[in-house]
């Protein structure tokens, strides 16, 4: 493994993935598409579908739908607005904020600069709206005058807000039938979205932080006319990152590391204990099992390179479970071995916050790691991960590396801001890709362009199931003959996070949308496929609509009982893989009132997939009668059928 240091083919990918994180100057310097004017105090803007027009007192944005009510806060009086054919200008002195409107790619374009420390409480959106969609994991279409939703106790009204950095993807959208409206936002550092329930309905209120030190004074918001479809706004973010040049395809990753081919078709599974045999390989391979991802903890026990071989030889992708995100005082008790470092890391090395304190680490354990400082140690990172695959693995899981949670780093020998941070981790993910096939944490779409596979943007996650995890006498606890009881007790989710997480009624394929050709991605791993019984046939039918892998945990009890509908299911989503799993998804519909029958589109109809969740057959004239529980793919108009 080489030095953990940028190459020119990993800078090209990087500034590629990051264009739109880095934000709102390159916004500001392209050519608009056509004339701006101004009559009074309000500023028009032509976008496709109608015009935009932004008074320029509240910044409240009319057109054909409401695309913002009035900013939230108080602005002050503007000054003169300055006008040529491409943009508008203005200020907003007593707030220290400049502003520019321009059209661009068929979008308003904002972009916001902060003169002085502050927030700024917009665009305010939904009225009007019949459902929101917002990119919660892999994304949710939410009926605005939805009770559940509603209630604060769903935990979506009534709190601070989500950063946009912890949703998948940042933006969202509201849809009314046939028209609807987009919310793009590439400045997603330092911006939340928050919504509150307005006589019954959901409002959503932007908030971004204008901070110096942390380098985000600038803020920029592309809003667009869509055209009510429930994945128009994911259409609309995957259009930007194009042209951003923000988008990296497997077609891509496959021609730079071949490896990369395998995860096509295949499921993916965490091994414990006698689940790491060579023997169990070749039960795997028996069964019919043709491609697998397979991982593994970083324990004592780590697979051996004859299961290792076993695995590769049977086409597989084999690789350990890693972060560079946590440390723990190698004087004490390390409950993890990822989190044992060399003398040294351990505490100089920790991010220290604005108190000058270490940040707290995984569970409170230990410290967070510094990517600046980490930085530093290209050396002692190459030489960790060549550790880590001695043993053959042509996989790697970098846990945490591609999420939202970045930080600021107050420490006077390693200062960095979130957004250094990002381009840290960026950096270093980017040489490991290069010769494994690198998966993380629910990769954020910043880091497509370093990463192949995603555990856990499948998985649209409220806050409760932390509160349920952590009880140990129902989750189960972290130990357990061949594996640890919290990934192998099952366990019936309450009524509130079933609906909230998995309710195919409010599920919509928001991240497949903009990367299903560019990030293999599933649910999360703690919420494996057999660890939610009653929930199989649900998660089935959502994994096989949206074209994307199970996710087992598997020892050499499961593989046994459980391997053989496993493989029945690997053969059919290999199908439908072969047919498209390198292709983008280009269109999702709800073919019934009730959103029980659902059907996305691949390519240039290459795929099309139709699932069942209700509970009578939906007949169709060229599938004929698709039952409930069931979901059946037409390819080149052969068609298959599953029920899970």
């Amino acid at each position: 493994m080489r030095a953990l240091t940028t190459t020119r083919a990993v800078a090209t990918a990087t500034v590629a993935a990051v264009a739109l994180a880095l934000a709102a100057a390159g916004c500001s310097a392209e050519q608009s598409d056509s004339a701006v004017r101004v009559d009074g105090n309000t500023v028009i803007v032509p976008i496709d579908g109608g015009e935009a027009r932004v008074d320029v007192n509240d910044l409240s944005v009319r057109g054909p739908v409401e695309l913002s009510a009035a900013a939230a806060t108080d602005l002050g009086a503007p000054g003169d607005i300055s006008v040529d054919a491409t943009r508008a200008h203005w200020s907003y002195p007593e707030r220290g904020l400049d502003v520019t409107a321009t059209a661009r790619d068929g979008r308003l374009v904002v972009d916001m600069t902060g003169r002085d420390d502050q927030e700024l409480a917009w665009p305010v959106t939904g009225a009007g709206a019949r459902d929101l969609q917002l990119p919660r994991g892999e994304g949710l279409s939410i009926p605005v005058d939805d009770a559940f939703w509603n209630d604060p106790d769903s935990g979506l009204v009534g709190e601070e807000g989500e950063r946009l950095q912890d949703l998948t993807m940042p933006f969202w959208g509201y849809s009314a039938g046939a028209v609807g409206a987009s919310y793009l936002v590439p400045t997603d550092i330092g911006t939340t979205l928050g919504f509150s329930s307005v006589d019954g309905r959901l409002r959503g209120t932007s908030v971004h932080e204008f901070s110096e030190a942390k380098g985000t004074g600038t803020y920029t918001v592309a809003l667009s006319l869509t055209d009510g479809s429930p994945v128009a706004a994911a259409k609309d973010y995957r259009a930007l990152l194009r042209q951003q040049g923000g988008l990296r395809t497997l077609k891509q990753k496959i021609a730079a590391n071949p490896d990369t081919e395998k995860l096509v078709g295949a499921f993916h599974a965490y091994l414990w204990g006698d689940g790491r045999t060579p023997e169990s390989m070749r039960e795997l391979e028996d069964l019919g099992l043709s491609r697998m991802w397979l991982g593994y903890d970083s324990d004592e026990q780590p697979m051996t390179r004859e299961a290792v071989e076993t695995a590769t030889d049977a086409g597989y992708l084999v690789g350990p479970y890693d972060t560079f995100g946590n440390a723990q005082d190698p004087s004490g008790e390390v409950d993890n071995p990822s989190s044992r470092w060399p003398d040294g890391v351990w505490p100089g090395d920790c991010v220290v916050d604005e108190n000058g304190e270490l940040e707290g680490g995984f569970g409170g354990r230990g410290c967070y790691l510094s990517s600046q400082a980490l930085a530093a140690r290209p050396d002692l990172l190459a030489s960790r991960v060549t550790a880590k695959v001695d043993n053959g693995a042509n996989s790697y899981f970098l846990d945490v590396d591609a999420t939202g949670e970045v930080f600021d780093d107050h420490s006077p020998d390693h200062p960095m801001t979130q957004f250094g941070d990002r381009q840290n981790r960026l950096d270093r993910m980017g040489v490991i890709g290069e010769d494994l096939v690198l998966g993380s944490e629910t990769v954020g779409s910043w880091a497509n362009g370093v990463v192949s596979f995603s555990h856990g943007s499948s998985t649209p996650v409220m806050n409760d199931l932390w509160k349920l995890e952590r009880d140990k006498a129902t989750w189960g606890a972290y130990w357990g003959k061949n594996g640890p009881a919290t990934f192998f007790k099952p366990v019936e989710l309450p009524e509130k996070l079933r609906a909230g997480m998995f309710d195919p009624k409010y599920r919509v394929p928001l991240y497949e949308t903009v990367l299903h050709d560019s990030v293999v991605s599933t649910d999360r791993w703690e919420l494996s496929f057999n660890k939610l019984p009653s929930l199989q046939t649900t998660r089935a039918l959502l994994a096989m609509l949206y074209n994307t892998p199970l996710n087992y945990t598997l020892n050499a009890q499961t593989i046994a009982e459980e391997g053989p509908r496993m493989a029945t299911m690997q053969r059919f989503f290999a199908t439908i893989q072969e047919a498209a799993g390198t292709e983008p998804m280009t269109d999702f519909r709800w073919l019934t009132e009730d959103r029980t029958v659902q059907r996305t589109t691949f390519g240039d109809g290459a795929l099309e997939v139709t699932a069942n969740f209700g509970e009578r057959a939906f007949e169709d004239a060229d599938l004929g009668a698709v039952q409930p529980g069931c979901v059946a793919a037409s390819i080149g108009g052969e068609v298959t059928t599953l029920c899970p």
